[in-house]
């Protein structure tokens, strides 16, 4: 990848170049997860970081605060912080950036684990052939540890982080990356579903959540592009098959010939018609 359009400008960090990876061929196709909330049950424990950071950054009472971040999730914090404070000075917000992202280690990832249908999910999407990979807004490193730690880094393929760029960007490289297969991501939150449907080929499907104060119900996460949304993943194996077959229908409508009302080729040629003519 090249140097990375993320919302990490501001913090002052030096743009993030990685080696190019090379397309490669899969088996059947790719299932990209968002980690805070879809993969780690995390999202309430940070969600309270959040609110504590703000509320003594900003004065903003701790509720609205709560609700704020959960709004804008989905996106890096430095985003978040550009949209909830626009009139913070940049070196502000950079700081309360760094705080925020320290006591999301401390407070948060040190206690997250995965919500309990994960591990069993992964080993079933990967042993069905599935290529798994991750893309989210933390950083790289945190999640590879996290992930480590909890036994389930061993399925996905790669992790791309906010350093990298923003989930839009790690679509289109993963895209590049797996070339010509069915695309998916799985994600928890407004942003993660107009993220994929921002990005041709991508199948936005979701979790929907029930936090104290916050809740997204499928309905809501179906009227912001997915294509399916439950409360839980387990169901999701026997989703992908039938989402595949669905998205491969309007292809397929296209190159069927165009039939008049009896059923005959609009553009094949009628009984009685001069061959020359044709």
């Amino acid at each position: 990848m090249g140097p990375a359009t993320s919302q990490y400008a501001e913090i002052g960090r030096g743009p993030v170049i990685e080696p190019t990876v090379a397309p490669r061929t899969v088996e059947r196709g790719v299932v990209v997860f968002d980690l805070d909330g879809t993969v780690l049950n995390d999202l309430d424990l940070i969600s309270h970081v959040a609110a504590n950071v703000l509320h003594e950054a900003f004065a903003t009472p701790f509720d609205e605060a709560r609700i704020h971040y959960l709004a804008t999730t989905g996106m890096p914090f430095e985003a978040q912080l550009a949209q909830l404070y626009p009139a913070a000075p940049v070196a502000e917000r950079a700081k309360v950036a760094r705080l925020f992202h320290e006591r999301k280690i401390r407070e948060a990832y040190a206690h997250a684990s995965p919500f309990p249908e994960v591990p069993r999910l992964l080993k079933t999407l990967g042993t069905d052939g599935w290529t798994l990979v991750i893309s989210t807004g933390a950083e790289r490193e945190m999640a590879d540890l996290v992930l480590e730690r909890e036994g389930i880094r061993y399925w996905f393929e790669d992790v791309l982080g906010s350093a990298t760029g923003t989930k839009r960007e790690h679509l289109v490289e993963y895209q590049r990356r797996f070339p010509g297969v069915p695309m998916f991501l799985v994600g928890d939150s407004r942003f993660d579903m107009e993220a994929a449907s921002s990005v041709s080929g991508v199948v936005p499907v979701a979790r929907a959540s029930q936090l104290p104060g916050w809740t997204l119900t499928p309905d809501d996460l179906t009227r912001w592009g997915a294509r399916w949304a439950e409360y839980s993943l387990a169901g999701l194996p026997a989703a992908l098959p039938k989402l595949v077959e669905s998205a491969l229908k309007p292809a397929r409508a296209a190159k069927r010939p165009r039939r008049g009302r009896r059923g005959r080729d609009r553009d094949s040629p009628k009984a009685g018609d001069d061959p020359a003519s044709l």
